[in-house]
């Protein structure tokens, strides 16, 4: 998970991609990549993290590249620290030619891995869409690309936008031999910090309004909440999600005892990890502490779900099976 961050855009700046092209940043200008993507943005509006939305508009086709196509592949970190990171993973990002990724997800990778890369492209938040879009083309233009992401790319990650792109392109996932590399994904390192609290049926559930509206994350609440799930909720707080995580810690008090487990582990697998188990009705008043930010991943046990030697527990079933 990432910390929530805005980026500011200077009247006119240049700045190059490996790709070989400028990527100019003015009220009306039209913006090459490296790879031969071509993005107008002359009329730029502003998303809530600070990025212009049209800077993130899909340029290039598959006819605009003269290359036999490289490798596209999606790697997932895992935690956060090296030895949280797969072998597989590893192995990917030491065979590719190329690394793209967030900014603070590239600052966690190992220096033999930055080392050995022919390039490394990174973006600040809210440059999801152009930065994946920037793999892509490296990979069209030829090159072994790996776009990388804290966790793993199938869970809240950009395994799906990547693909999603390459089709917008006219591209096919088969030309760029695209693959996924699974990483341990946030809920469950987190989990293991907290005991067993997610080994029967779990959902989980992001706080973040960027792409999914508050209405449909309340739904969503309320009709897990009720049921016997436990629950891991992402992204649960930043500077303008307040209000997102008082009415989610509303929505479980509605439909669970104030007794009920919580674990709540910040930054896991970093220098600043923390981690506390509290009752799920003291956690409202945690939202204001530093325990709580966009790198925290919170786990709300069910009513079978309790703490032992300072570990939460929820039970499988195999008691109701089985003497021991």
């Amino acid at each position: 998970m990432s910390t929530d961050d805005t980026t500011t855009n200077d009247a006119s700046t240049d700045t190059e991609s490996k790709c070989g092209g400028a990527t100019t940043s003015t009220e009306e200008t039209t913006s090459e990549s490296k790879c031969g993507a071509s993005t107008d943005s002359s009329s730029s509006s502003s998303s809530e993290c600070g990025a212009s939305s049209d800077e993130e508009e899909v340029g290039a086709t598959v006819d605009d590249f003269d290359a036999d196509p490289g490798q596209l592949i999606a790697v997932g970190l895992g935690p956060g620290q090296p030895e949280g990171m797969t072998d597989r993973a590893k192995t990917a990002l030491a065979d590719a030619e190329h690394i793209v990724g967030y900014t603070t997800y590239v600052d966690l990778l190992p220096d033999e891995i930055t080392e050995a890369a022919e390039d490394i492209y990174d973006t600040p938040m809210c440059g999801e869409v152009s930065r994946t879009e920037e793999a892509i083309d490296r990979a069209l233009a030829g090159n072994d690309v790996a776009i990388i992401g804290s966790g793993d790319p199938n869970v809240y990650a950009l395994a799906g936008l990547a693909l999603e792109i390459v089709e917008s392109k006219g591209a096919t996932a088969s030309m760029l031999d695209f693959d996924v590399v699974p990483g341990v994904p946030a809920a469950q390192s987190c989990a293991a910090r907290v005991g067993a609290p997610l080994v029967n049926d779990t959902v989980s559930i992001s706080l973040s309004d960027h792409l999914t509206d508050m209405p449909t994350i309340e739904s969503r609440l309320h009709a897990t909440a009720k049921e016997g799930f436990t629950i891991a909720i992402y992204n649960p707080w930043s500077r303008k999600r307040r209000e997102n995580f008082q009415k989610c810690c509303e929505i479980l008090l509605e439909h669970r005892d104030p007794d009920t487990p919580v674990g709540v582990v910040h930054a896991a697998g970093r220098e600043d990890e923390e981690v506390e188990i509290v009752e799920l009705g003291e956690l409202p008043d945690l939202g204001e502490t530093d325990l709580i930010d966009m790198t925290t991943t919170i786990l709300v046990g069910n009513s079978e779900t309790y703490v032992w030697d300072d570990r939460m527990v929820t039970p499988r079933g195999y008691e109701t099976k089985y003497d021991y």
